[in-house]
C-alpha cells in the first residue's frame, strides 16, 4: 500500500500555511503532499495596493511555492468538483485538460474571489482587485488616464479621465485609494497641462464611515488623512449602476469617470457550491478542529470555512489573513494527528489587532487593540508585514527603503490586457474553469 495522500485545494494564507506546517510535523514517509493552485506562488495579497500605487515591484508580493515547499507536489490548475465518495477532485490544469487527483485527506482554503452584485454596468465596466495581474493594469491604468487627461481639448473628457472612482471604504479600498492619490501625485510632476487640483479620487461606501471594521478611534484618523489629501469620501452612498464614462450613485449624483475599482468585498470561492457540504453564508461547515462534520476525511480553513469563534459566541471568523493562517497551521496538524502523528487541537485565537497602510508617512493601526496613527502605526503596520511574509522580505524592505529616498517610476508597460481584469471578464474565466 502506498503513502496516503494529503491534498490541499488552493495556497493562500491557509493552503501555504497548511502545507509549510505539515512538512514540519510528517515525517517524510508519512505522507505525499499535493497542493493544487492555479499559479506557482502564494500571493501576499494585504500588499496589492502597494503594487498598484506604483511603490512596490509586483513579484514581491508573489512567494514562489517550490523554494518554501521542497516536499509537496504542485499541481497548477482550477479545482472544478470534489467527490467525497470516492475521494477524487477533479481540476482543470494551466492549459485547460481536464484531470483527476485522488486523496485520502482532503484540505480545502480555495479562499475567496470578489463579490459581484447584480448592478448594471459592474461586471462590464468595473476593475476588479485581486490578483496581480489586476494591481499591476491598474497602476497602468491610471497612468495612461492622466497622460489622456492632459492631451485631451474637451474639459468634460479632460474631468472624466482624471478622475478616479473606488467603490468600498474596507482596508483593500481604503488603502488602495491612498495609494492611487499618490501615484498621481507623483505623475503629475513636471507636467504644465495638468496640476493636482485637475485630479480626483473619490471613495465610496455604504457605511457610515470609513474602515467599518475597526475602532472609531481608527476609521476617524483614516479619514482625516484622505480627506485632508483631497480625496472625496462620500459616505451612506454606493454605486447604482457603472457605463463606460460614468458611475451613478445611489443618492441620484453621477461621477463623470472612466475608472471604477470594485473592493466592495468577498465570498466564498465557488467551489463551495460543487461540494455537497452544509454551509453558512456560503462558507462550509466545520467543527472546532477544521473537520467537516460529517466527513473526518475533509478539513476546511480560511475564507471557505465557517470556522465557529470560541471568543465571539461559536460566529464564523472574518475572513482575514490573521486567521487563515492560523487556520491553516491547525489544519495540517490535525490532518497530521488523523495519520497518527501528533494530538487534535481546536481553533482558538483572539485578534492581535489590524494596520492599514495609508501611504507616505501615514497609518492608522491597533497593536494589542492600541490605537496608533501616523509614523508610529507606519512603523508597526510594516514591522507586521514583514513578520507576517512568507519570503521575500529583504526584497520588499529594500523596495520601501528605495521609494522613501527616490521618487516613484512612473512608467506604464502595458503587459496585462483589458481582457480579464473587468469583473465580467473574470467571472467568465472562473466559469470556464467550473
Amino acid at each position: 500500500m502506498g503513502k496516503p495522500r494529503v491534498l490541499v485545494v488552493g495556497t493562500g494564507f491557509a493552503g501555504y500555511h497548511c502545507l509549510r506546517t505539515l512538512e514540519r510535523v510528517l515525517p517524510r514517509d508519512a505522507a505525499e503532499l499535493v497542493a493544487l493552485n492555479p499559479t506557482d506562488y502564494m500571493l501576499y495579497v494585504p500588499l496589492l495596493p502597494e503594487v498598484a500605487g506604483g511603490s512596490l515591484d509586483p513579484r514581491r508580493v508573489a512567494v514562489p511555492l517550490r523554494p518554501k515547499l521542497p516536499r509537496t507536489r504542485l499541481v497548477q490548475g482550477h479545482a472544478t468538483g470534489v467527490d467525497l465518495g470516492a475521494r477524487t477532485c477533479t481540476l482543470v490544469d494551466i492549459e485547460g485538460r481536464e484531470q483527476v487527483l485522488e486523496w485520502d485527506r482532503i484540505v480545502l482554503t480555495s479562499g475567496s474571489v470578489t463579490r459581484l452584485m447584480s448592478i448594471p454596468g459592474v461586471a462590464e465596466h468595473a476593475l476588479g482587485f485581486k490578483s496581480v495581474a489586476e494591481a499591476v493594469y491598474l497602476r497602468d491604468h491610471v497612468l495612461r488616464q492622466v497622460e489622456l487627461a492632459e492631451q485631451a481639448t474637451d474639459p468634460a473628457e479632460r474631468a472624466a479621465r482624471a478622475t478616479f472612482v473606488v467603490v468600498g471604504a474596507g482596508y483593500t479600498g481604503t488603502e488602495l485609494v491612498a495609494q492611487g492619490q499618490q501615484l498621481t501625485r507623483s505623475a503629475l510632476r513636471g507636467r504644465t497641462g495638468l496640476s493636482e487640483s485637475d485630479v480626483k479620487w473619490v471613495l465610496v461606501d455604504m457605511a457610515p464611515r470609513v474602515l467599518p471594521g475597526l475602532d472609531e478611534r481608527l476609521s476617524g484618523p483614516a479619514a482625516r488623512v484622505l480627506r485632508g489629501r483631497g480625496v472625496d469620501v462620500r459616505l451612506e452612498t454606493s454605486v447604482e449602476a457603472v457605463t463606460g464614462s460614468c458611475a451613478r450613485l445611489t443618492d441620484g449624483k453621477e461621477i463623470p469617470t472612466r475608472t471604477v475599482v470594485w473592493c466592495v468585498g468577498v465570498r466564498p470561492d465557488p467551489l463551495v457550491e460543487a461540494v455537497s457540504l452544509a454551509t453558512v453564508k456560503g462558507r462550509l461547515v466545520v467543527d472546532p478542529t477544521l473537520a467537516v462534520p460529517t466527513h473526518p476525511h475533509v478539513f476546511a480553513a480560511g475564507d471557505v470555512a465557517a470556522v465557529p469563534d470560541v471568543f465571539n459566541d461559536g460566529k464564523p471568523t472574518p475572513m482575514t489573513a490573521q486567521h487563515a493562517q492560523r487556520q491553516g497551521k491547525l489544519a495540517a496538524r490535525n490532518v497530521a494527528a488523523s495519520l497518527g502523528h501528533g494530538a487534535v487541537g481546536t481553533y482558538q485565537h483572539r485578534d492581535l489587532g489590524f494596520v492599514v497602510d495609508l501611504a507616505g508617512s501615514q497609518a492608522v493601526a491597533d497593536p494589542l487593540h492600541i490605537p496608533l496613527t501616523g509614523l508610529p502605526a507606519k512603523v508597526v503596520a510594516r514591522g507586521y508585514h514583514l513578520l507576517a511574509m512568507p519570503g521575500n522580505r529583504l526584497r520588499v524592505a529594500v523596495d520601501w527603503l528605495t521609494d522613501l529616498l527616490a521618487r516613484r517610476q512612473v512608467v506604464q508597460f502595458g503587459l496585462v490586457p483589458e481582457a480579464g481584469v473587468r469583473l465580467g471578464d473574470a467571472e467568465k474565466v472562473g466559469a470556464a474553469a467550473r
